[in-house]
């Protein structure tokens, strides 16, 4: 599968880059977003591995944008997901990798590059790790879900986010956050988490760990109908994702700036 060797291949890029990497850090949209110079050789050798494989295609990824194609598939990446995490030595951050064809994603790849964990989905297939076929999790109530969520980088995004999460979490066994949302998107496929949400997520960040959540038999939407987007995206089992929904709404997660 080309999509598993190119991340594979880039994960490694990563892990070797790192000690270097992280003497070279940039800022984007606040201080507090940064990009390492690994961040930008992984994606370019990304999209070099593809151009060989697949010339006709595009490529949308978070550092470089979206190359123009003539082919019917456009790859969506993130070189490296949790950039912070990778910046700090946390072992949560990983290259991201989706196919799309005609607005609909159809393969993807999360492979966490600082512990070789893999997950990869195929719409229609099923979401796996390890030759093992992922579920979601069975918990059934909203009150004993251990639920994963993010935060943006703007001041402002955050202390809504701040607000919506202290509402929450009177309502749920616990929260976590751990600063990659498509590891976030894999550990609730895998029932690490029982459910995920965030608002301002780009396509990068979910486009390969929504289809492995969604090919686990979680519903991946936005709120009230809306698909997932930068608004919101919430992954839940189908017997939390009611009650999950219904409550950020009440708390307006998707409002704010």
């Amino acid at each position: 599968m080309i999509a598993v060797r190119t991340a594979r291949e880039a994960a490694a890029t990563a892990r070797r880059m790192r000690a270097e990497a992280i003497t070279d850090v940039q800022t984007k949209s606040t201080d507090t977003d940064v990009v390492t110079a690994a961040d930008k050789a992984v994606e370019r050798q990304v999209v070099e591995a593809l151009r060989v494989e697949r010339p006709g295609d595009g490529v949308l990824g978070e550092e470089y944008g979206d190359t123009t194609a003539t082919g019917a598939v456009r790859w969506i990446l993130d070189p490296i997901d949790g950039t912070v995490n990778y910046l700090y030595g946390l072992p949560q951050y990983a290259v991201s990798l989706a196919a799309e064809v005609e607005g609909t994603v159809v393969a993807g790849v999360v492979h966490n590059a600082a512990t070789g964990e893999e997950w990869t989905a195929t719409l229609g297939g099923g979401a796996w790790r390890d030759g093992r076929r992922l579920g979601g999790s069975v918990r059934t109530t909203l009150d004993q879900a251990l639920v994963g969520t993010g935060f943006g980088y703007d001041a402002a995004r955050r202390a809504h986010q701040g607000a919506v999460l202290a509402g929450l979490i009177t309502q749920v066994r616990d929260i976590r956050r751990f600063g990659a949302a498509s590891l976030d998107l894999c550990m609730a496929a895998e029932g690490m988490l029982d459910a995920y949400y965030e608002k301002g997520l780009n396509p990068w960040d979910h486009a390969a760990g929504g289809l492995v959540a969604t090919e686990a038999g979680l519903t991946v939407s936005g709120l009230d109908g809306a698909a997932a987007s930068s608004e919101m995206l919430v992954a839940a089992p189908s017997a939390l994702f009611a009650a999950l929904h219904d409550a950020l709404h009440e708390l307006d997660a998707a409002g704010g700036p």
